[in-house]
């Protein structure tokens, strides 16, 4: 299939005026297909050709101003349009189209637990070629009526107000100019819950089989959507662009969610069956705050060319942990983001793959190298260079050139030139400077003190310089801290220093050198910080005791630099966690410090003859947490200890105890989740067979159940459910990509290298054919789920190499092994010193 060029949208939409889409799609024909007639109505500017995208199972049928044309001319998903006159046209499509299983395009899912079936689109970028014909591409904006033929139990859901006229037939109210990647439809047999906000119908609809979970949420998660619809409104002077307000909880989605507008869709993990932490509760909220944002940032103006894809996620990232902090009651979004997203920034820039936040439009030139730029850099680095420029610029003055943007803007497309302008109108700052350096360039800055004593016969003092590692400005705070004497575990803060980096002279300050000095403290800046060696020391004694979470956060974010870039030694990290994580107050570090210790530290940065010490220190960590929790004052923290004590098992004895007993002794009851966890973790020590399994998924055939087993049997330490897996993987097309990536998941085990040493060299020939076969979503996940990320080795190392250089590949997986190969040269670096 051809991805479309920048150069060929350019001229498209110099070429197009593209007014109306009514599109009939009938749901009724069978389960592999379903019907799409569209008829679209555009002008040609001039005399000339162009052409049409869709992707049909069978096109019936082209008719261009009531002229048949030749279904044959469909090349890939281009057909041709040649002979435009200048004026109005009107083009009519019929064809069949297929339903996905991959979560691209139409997606159909039969729920295990009941037998019922739902259908919802995911169009982005150009999976709207999937399910109807466009002109497909971001700045041809127009209205789209739609009418939709279902089953008679079947509810329809769209961007606008749809209304059943007639049995299974349905009708969605005509939308605004919106881009064709932002229009849906979700269809099945919904729970929904319904209620009105400020004049508008709002809802939120799960499947049924997830009916009480929702029921349970359904207050928490409509009173979030509500406070922030109304600070939005407080915010924004232009109002709430569409009729209605949906929430679908949808399942096998790919990404966390999708801003459609007045239809948001998210992966119905959303609707929590088992137990979840407050922070997973605060990810939620901030998942529905970020995805309302892009109403505004998004829907209403639109990138005119996917280069700009920041202007959409940056800003809806930094929104949505903004306004969730100012709107509802998780008031601590920041500490989240700094421990548990921000690295996400900080580890793509840091790749070879890396590029500016806003790329140069050159480096975009068609969709397929669009696709690549979802990352951590257009998300959480643009969200921290956004929240950047607000303490820089100011929030009066950011949000007044924000509000000019939309003015100027809404139900058309833009760029980050008009962005720019519109920062420029409600400020003297210049803005455009701060966005060739902020927003035109790769890579982080690191940021070191050099701290003196300066004290003479008058009194104490002491002097602060900052050693800039990168070309950024940066305004941050410096926090001074001195140890308690009552509590010498505990610290005080004795100033806060507002600077501009970087310096034109050292800082001098009164009084003796402090304990600690962290720079960026309140994490408002993006860059790299070190701790001075006396202030380091202090931290280890005396981490805990710092007074702010997010002060905290920006030391272990330090710490877990230092151990990526060599200068920490991972064993040296994971002792200041056995010290502190007992005595951390915050859930939100606790689990970022536990990922990283588990994740990167036990996983892959120590060898296999060191693995064990690190296992038996993060039991520790996790038992400390649970005798700590036993009053059960802090549910969350103990599930959180719970959990990594399960995934740090060494020996089966205690978790079986706990599966047959159905509980943690205190709590809590082993739900489905924590079920299927043990259950993983016993498969990966051999303690279960597949019997177990299959009982198992006997109690609990949910779809999350059949993933679980699925896990469950590839992670068994047996040559034949190796080979089993592998070709469930690699040789047979018939897994969703849900139940790929759990196969994945459960495949490489770090307890079973030797096993699956075979696999190592066959994953660089059968990825490569899987994403040539399958496409961009499953090539996602055979590249971040399948890869042998604990063969830590020259040897996968050069094997990876060798594909990278002589195979020809599709643009999504060969990124992701760029940047599993990067990651795979980092982890023997720190592994061996070098």
């Amino acid at each position: 299939m051809s991805v479309l060029t920048r150069d060929e949208a350019q001229t498209r939409a110099q070429f197009l005026d593209v007014h109306r889409y009514t599109i009939a799609l009938d749901l009724t024909t069978g389960e592999d297909t379903f019907d799409s007639r569209t008829v679209i109505t555009f002008t040609a500017l001039a005399a000339g050709d162009t052409f049409v995208e869709l992707k049909p199972d069978t096109l019936r049928s082209v008719t261009l101003d009531g002229r048949p044309l030749d279904p044959a001319a469909l090349v890939g998903n281009r057909l041709p349009l040649t002979g435009l006159t200048a004026g109005e046209h009107e083009l009519r499509v019929d064809a069949a189209m297929r339903y996905s299983r991959t979560g691209e395009g139409m997606h159909r899912f039969t729920d295990p637990a009941d037998g019922e079936t739902y259908v919802y689109t995911q169009l982005f970028m150009d999976d709207v070629q999937r399910v109807f014909a466009a002109f497909d591409q971001p700045d041809l904006k127009a209205v789209f009526e739609l009418t939709v033929t279902a089953p008679d139990d079947w509810t329809v859901l769209g961007n606008g107000v749809a209304t059943r006229t007639e049995g299974g037939h349905w009708t969605v109210a005509a939308t605004p100019l919106i881009s064709t990647y932002l229009v849906a439809i979700a269809a099945g047999p919904w729970h929904s819950v319904r209620t009105e906000h400020a004049g508008l119908p709002f809802g939120i609809h799960c499947r049924r089989s997830l009916a009480p979970y929702l029921d349970a949420d359904a207050d928490e998660i409509l009173d979030i959507t509500r406070a922030c619809y109304d600070r939005y409104h407080a915010k924004f002077t232009e109002p709430y662009p569409f009729d209605s307000y949906d929430q679908a909880f949808v399942p096998e989605f790919n990404a966390g969610a999708m801003e459609n507008p007045g239809l948001v869709t998210f992966r119905d993990e959303f609707v929590y069956r088992s137990a979840v932490t407050d922070t997973e509760r605060q990810t939620r909220a901030m998942v529905i705050a970020h995805e309302m944002a892009h109403m505004w940032f998004g829907d209403l103006v639109t990138l005119a060319w996917w280069d700009d894809i920041w202007l959409n996620e940056s800003f809806a990232e930094y929104m949505g942990y903004q306004t969730l902090t100012e709107a509802t009651r998780f008031t601590d979004t920041w500490v989240d983001f700094g421990i548990g997203r921000k690295s996400w920034g900080y580890d793509a820039d840091q790749r070879p793959s890396t590029h500016p936040v806003a790329p140069d439009p050159d480096a975009v030139p068609d969709t397929a190298s669009a696709l690549l730029n979802f990352d951590g850099i257009s998300y959480a680095k643009g969200a921290s260079a956004l929240r950047q420029l607000v303490a820089w610029l100011g929030e009066k003055d950011f949000l007044a050139g924000i509000n000019t943007h939309f003015a100027r803007h809404k139900f058309a497309n833009a760029t980050l030139a008009d962005f720019i302008d519109s920062l420029a109108h409600a400020t003297d700052r210049d803005v455009h400077a701060w966005a060739e350096r902020w927003l035109r360039t790769t890579g982080v800055d690191t940021l070191t003190p050099r701290i003196s004593d300066t004290g003479t016969d008058s009194g104490a003092g002491w002097t602060l310089d900052v050693v800039r590692d990168g070309s950024r400005p940066h305004r941050v705070t410096v926090g001074a801290y001195d140890l308690d004497p009552a509590e010498p575990a505990r610290l005080t803060r004795r100033d806060l220093l507002e600077l501009d980096l970087p310096l034109t002279a050292p800082v001098t300050a009164a009084g003796r050198r402090p304990a600690l000095v962290v720079l960026n403290d309140g994490d408002l800046t993006y860059a790299k910080v070190r701790l001075d060696a006396a202030s380091w020391d202090t931290a280890l004694r005396a981490l805990s005791g710092i007074p702010d979470p997010l002060t905290r956060t920006v030391v272990w974010n330090a710490a877990r630099d230092m151990v990526r870039d060599g200068d920490l030694a991972p064993t040296a990290y994971l002792d200041a966690a056995r010290v502190h994580l007992p005595q951390e107050t915050d859930l939100a570090v606790v689990q970022g410090v536990l990922a990283f210790a588990a994740v990167q530290i036990t996983d892959r940065y120590l060898s296999d003859t060191d693995r064990p010490v690190a296992l038996a220190t993060l039991t520790a960590i996790s038992r400390d947490l649970i005798r700590r929790t036993e009053d059960g004052d802090d549910p969350g923290l103990r599930l959180t200890a719970v959990r990594h004590f399960i995934d740090a098992a060494t020996q089966p004895d205690t978790l079986q105890e706990w599966l047959e007993s159905g509980s943690v002794p205190g709590g809590p009851e082993l739900d489905p989740e924590l079920r299927w966890r043990v259950l993983t973790r016993l498969a990966v020590l051999g303690a279960v067979d597949p019997a177990a399994i299959d009982a198992e998924l006997a109690r609990d055939p949910s779809a999350t159940g059949q993933e679980g087993a699925a896990r469950c049997h590839a992670a068994l330490p047996d040559p034949a459910a190796k080979t089993r897996a592998w070709a469930r993987l690699f040789e047979s097309d018939d897994l969703s990509n849900y139940l790929f990536t759990a196969t994945a998941q459960g495949f490489w085990q770090p307890e079973q290298a030797t096993l699956v040493r075979e696999y190592v060299p066959r994953y660089y020939t059968d990825a490569v054919a899987l994403a040539d076969r399958r496409g961009p979503a499953i090539a996602d996940a055979a590249g971040r789920y399948a890869f042998p990320v604990y063969a830590v080795d020259e040897e996968s190392l050069d094997l990876g190499r060798t594909c990278l250089d002589t195979a020809e590949m599709i643009p999504a997986l060969r990124r992701k092994l760029v940047d599993q190969l990067d990651d795979l040269r980092r982890a023997l670096r720190v592994r061996t010193g070098s």
